[in-house]
């Protein structure tokens, strides 16, 4: 088992680089406009078209900084594409499936941001922990879901703590064919498993939620990008210092007035770092919400357009910055992301922290708060606002009803699993047993028990090919099963069913309401983008 003080106090990564790549485009063809209203009566024409070309050239040097054009602009363009890394969008075992088109024809988009405490480089290693470290395995100290929903309209971020103890799935790490077996730990020991595609891998097992790409970000990265837009306001209740103190080793070192200031260039990590001063974990989660919030409001507020110099920063930060998965490896995808972020009101991003309890086999770590948990990964798949701005009566999109016929019941074979065991809980026994009675009894004679306990949160029917499809649905409509839950998966090599932990006990399939919109657990500590007045209580030993 990991140790859960794991090297360094959790970078804060930051991909909101793209958002204000969106903010300064809009903000550009503003300024355009105005500067082509400077060509009025009373001014020659040799001067007229003097500055017509000055302002051609300047539209033109705006535009290949994130698009690209010919010329000196092309090669400006490759320079930055060049500047991103880029690597394999998944490189774990995962079932996710991605969801299917609203009425609108609209899908969600998903991004895993993940905060790497690698030190190998010597930039990092001067920002936080000790060269004793440096060829070491990175870790993930900090690994948020960013759900931009369907329509555009609204935002949810998720957290998890590093300590969250989850199943990371088999995975090969993509540089050097390493493979590693699927195992039980701390989520932040998914990173130096297989890269950045075992953690989204991970991620996508434990929530049933498609995501579309990831990010990462390391120490050096997080100091760029705060200089490049000129710090982020933060708050403080107390004149703090994060330090060591008599018995307390660590600390991030960060040392602040109270109230509202801004901080930058290593100040910045501090703040994103900080943990003890925060009371904990979830504490420092809630800092690190507080900071993205700010600083998608300042791009939102900074007109990067009319500053060359600015925008010309934080096109190298960003590329520099990010190791991206391989569909963003170019500025026109990241633009192009960035774009569809800018289009949600900051009122309408809400930060949050996945509900977790203690551990049950280590104090020292955590594990999901099952119904709470479950809950919100429920509405991200069901694409529901997190804030109560949205549609409260909105459902998620029907499933279509195969076209290929169902054969008749008794001819239908059918595996039954028992999915009951939980992180929290052990598996009911004899499951797979009941729910094969019930089937039989309803006509299906040839389903069968499979003694053998897997793991699965909601209850699930899995088919193989598309032949069997309308079987697969015939068995979740006898058991009032949504045909939500009948998923493809070359898993299995028949129909199967898996009893998951939503269906502990009874032989009726319980009725589950649909959550609204807003409808979010109390511990799920929400934070809305619009909060400018937002301010970390210190604990006060750290108190100055």
């Amino acid at each position: 088992m990991v140790q859960s003080n794991v090297r360094g106090e959790g970078t804060r990564p930051r991909d909101q680089s793209a958002a204000g790549d969106g903010g300064s485009r809009s903000g550009g063809a503003k300024s355009e406009g105005g500067d082509a209203g400077g060509g009025r009566h009373g001014r020659s024409p040799r001067r007229r078209g003097k500055q017509h070309g000055i302002l051609r050239w300047s539209a033109a040097t705006l535009a290949v900084l994130i698009l690209g054009t010919a010329g000196a602009g092309y090669l400006y363009y490759q320079h930055l594409n060049s500047n991103i890394r880029k690597g394999e969008r998944t490189s774990g075992d995962s079932k996710a499936e991605k969801a299917k088109p609203n009425a609108a024809g609209q899908t969600p988009l998903n991004i895993l941001l993940i905060g790497s405490d690698s030190r190998n480089s010597t930039e990092n290693v001067k920002l936080g922990g000790s060269r004793d470290q440096v060829g070491s395995k990175p870790l993930g100290d900090v690994q948020m879901l960013i759900h931009l929903a369907a329509d555009r309209k609204s935002a949810a971020v998720v957290s998890i703590p590093r300590d969250t103890r989850v199943d990371i799935p088999k995975c090969t790490d993509p540089e050097t064919d390493e493979p590693y077996p699927a195992t039980n730990n701390i989520i932040n020991a998914s990173l130096g498993r297989g890269g950045a595609g075992c953690t989204l891998a991970t991620w996508q097992n434990l929530t049933g939620v498609y995501i579309d790409h990831w990010m990462t970000i390391d120490f050096a990265g997080v100091v760029k990008m705060a200089d490049a837009i000129g710090g982020v306001e933060v708050c403080v209740e107390h004149k703090m210092w994060d330090r060591p103190l008599p018995g307390v080793s660590g600390g991030s070192g960060l040392k602040l007035d109270a109230g509202k200031q801004k901080v930058k260039g290593k100040k910045a990590l501090q703040w994103l770092r900080t943990r003890h001063a925060f009371y904990s974990d979830l504490g420092r989660a809630k800092a690190q919400h507080m900071y993205m919030n700010s600083m998608i409001r300042t791009l939102k507020d900074q007109n990067v357009f009319t500053d060359g110099g600015r925008l010309m920063s934080l096109a190298e930060a960003a590329t520099k910055s990010l190791k991206v998965s391989e569909e963003l490896g170019s500025v026109k995808e990241l633009y192009d992301l960035g774009m569809q972020l800018k289009t949600v009101p900051a009122g309408r991003i809400t930060m949050t922290t996945i509900p977790t309890v203690k551990d049950p086999l280590d104090a020292n770590h955590l594990i999901p708060a099952g119904a709470d948990a479950e809950k919100m990964w429920t509405m991200i798949r069901d694409d529901i606002p997190f804030d109560k701005g949205g549609d409260s009566k909105k459902k998620p999109a029907a499933e279509p009803v195969s076209k290929d016929p169902a054969a008749a019941d008794d001819e239908i074979g059918v595996v039954v699993q028992n999915g009951t065991r939980s992180a929290t809980l052990g598996p009911v026994g004899g499951r797979a047993n009941a729910i094969t009675q019930l089937l039989a009894q309803k006509g299906f004679t040839k389903a069968a028990a499979d003694l053998s306990a897997v793991a699965e949160d909601k209850t699930v029917v899995r088919f193989p090919s598309a032949e069997l499809e309308g079987d697969a649905q015939r068995v979740a409509k006898s058991l009032g099963i949504p045909l939500s839950s009948v998923k493809k998966s070359t898993d299995v090599s028949g129909v199967t069913l898996v009893v998951g932990a939503d269906w502990r006990t009874g032989t009726a399939y319980p009725k589950q309401s649909a959550p609204e919109a807003g409808d979010l657990p109390k511990d799920a500590d929400a934070v809305s983008g619009s909060d400018s007045d937002a301010c970390m209580p210190v604990y006060e030993p750290y108190r100055l």
